[in-house]
């Protein structure tokens, strides 16, 4: 069989309809029939080697929401016709105190991602969502509630767990103030599950140009951190701050809005580094810290949090055809809030590719 999937040929190059040989199944293997596969910043970065050396021809996509096919032998948690997920890693050693600890992401001896890496046992490059079908382990997918719609699912296999790690590490629940940091894909799912935990949370956002959209999507106060003044009211206010932007900001000034002991948690993977004046952590003891993904056991608790409180991503659905016009908008930030591809929409007579060697 032949897997009709969206794939980059060459570093900044269009995606483009191609096919490719799956890789037979293994005794924990299952494949899965992909309906909607959520666009990533990340994705983009990668294709465009902003991040460093990509693997080409290269199949992006780690938001995947699909329907078991088919499974291997030893298949024990799934069955064809189950709703599941596949996020940002598919495979890690399984041994270490982190795999032991369902924390995954930090395997010690390195986790698989999606796309762009090489599979643990045949060294091919992995493939990611941007395709008809993947196949992966059974023990990296996540089953997807039937009170979650898959297109609206998608998207929280990596914006969805970005943002619910960090506020479930520092506890955040009724009565934690929280300010979220920009309202982009990440951010307004940021905000979303933040209210949905009892948090009473503020938007930080440069202009008022999203206010609307921040208090229709729950938020109970909204800041235009462009205005002059704008920090100044806002001293010593927020439990937990969580930066969502990649953009260059002052550090300082986000960290003075925490009370003591408060946190300033970044998901967001700015160019430059942060610059910190020390009294700035020091004084109110204050936390600067970083959040990756989350685990399996974590997606699959945040997936089961948003389908008991109706929580999906605030998404456009797009054709293949579309997909390189919506990368150009992503960077743009013209998109509300994550685009999704219709898998359906791939051209199934694309050209055939070969995998490109190991090194």
């Amino acid at each position: 069989m032949s897997i009709a999937a969206l794939a980059a040929r060459q570093s900044g190059g269009p995606l483009e309809p191609a096919t490719y040989e799956p890789r037979a199944l293994r005794d924990d293997d299952i494949r899965i029939d992909v309906k909607f596969a959520g666009i990533c910043h990340s994705d983009i970065h990668t294709v465009r080697e902003e991040w460093g050396s990509a693997i080409f021809p290269l199949v992006p996509g780690h938001e995947i929401a699909g329907v078991v096919a088919e499974v291997g032998s030893a298949v024990t948690k799934y069955k064809v016709g189950d709703r599941v997920g596949v996020g940002c890693m598919v495979d890690s050693c399984g041994e270490c105190e982190y795999c032991k600890d369902g924390q995954e992401q930090f395997c010690a001896k390195g986790m698989t991602g999606t796309y762009n890496a090489r599979d643990r046992h045949d060294k091919t490059p992995t493939k990611g969502g941007y395709a008809q079908a993947v196949t992966v382990s059974e023990r990296f997918a996540v089953r997807i509630p039937d009170g979650l719609e898959l297109d609206v699912a998608a998207p929280l296999l990596c914006a969805g767990i970005t943002t619910y790690e960090p506020l479930r590490r520092f506890k955040v629940g009724q009565g934690t103030k929280v300010a979220v940091v920009g309202l982009g894909g990440l951010g307004h799912m940021g905000v979303k599950l933040a209210v949905a935990m009892g948090a009473d949370v503020t938007v930080l956002s440069r202009s008022q140009a999203k206010k609307d959209d921040a208090l229709a999507l729950g938020a109970q106060h909204y800041v235009a951190t462009g205005e002059e003044g704008a920090f100044k009211g806002l001293r010593s206010s927020f439990d937990l701050v969580l930066n969502t932007v990649s953009a260059d900001l002052d550090m300082n000034d986000y960290l003075a809005t925490l009370k003591p002991l408060g946190a300033l948690v970044n998901v967001g993977l700015p160019t430059n580094p942060y610059e910190v004046a020390p009294f700035s952590v020091v004084g109110g003891s204050r936390i600067l810290a970083g959040s990756n993904i989350g685990g399996i056991p974590a997606t699959q608790e945040m997936l089961d949090f948003c389908a008991e409180h109706h929580l999906g991503a605030d998404i456009e659905t797009i054709d293949a055809k579309d997909v390189n016009e919506a990368y150009d908008r992503v960077v743009a930030g013209d998109v509300r809030y994550r685009v999704v591809i219709d898998t359906a929409t791939i051209p199934t007579d694309g050209e055939k590719f070969e995998d490109a060697p190991a090194s």
